[in-house]
């Protein structure tokens, strides 16, 4: 029995959307999560006395209990970035509708 090339061209095409799809739902949702620890960690620092030092100590403390869990996602040098991601994303004109999803 053989195999029409196009049935086989027609499945991987299917195959290769749905992957494209998710890694494009994936990184959706990792952007979500790195604006939302943001500001989170951004609201945190507001409230420290002196913002640099406290910030530095809250940013090694959150890394030190996020990575055994979930991985160097969470090291203290992308931690650091983490606020600048809520910068850059309450600038976008796409924020009302992040933070319509985040709600």
């Amino acid at each position: 029995m053989n195999i029409r090339k196009s049935l086989i061209s027609d499945i991987q095409s299917i195959i290769a959307q749905a992957r494209e799809k998710a890694v494009r739902s994936v990184n959706h949702e990792r952007v979500l999560m790195y604006w939302q620890i943001g500001k989170v960690i951004f609201e945190e620092e507001q409230q420290g006395k002196d913002r640099a030092e406290y910030g530095e100590f809250l940013i090694k403390s959150i890394s030190q209990e996020l990575q055994p869990q979930f991985g160097s996602g969470f090291s203290v040098r992308q931690l650091r970035n983490v606020p600048s991601i809520l910068s850059i994303l309450s600038n976008c004109e796409h924020t009302a509708f992040a933070i319509q999803l985040v709600s």
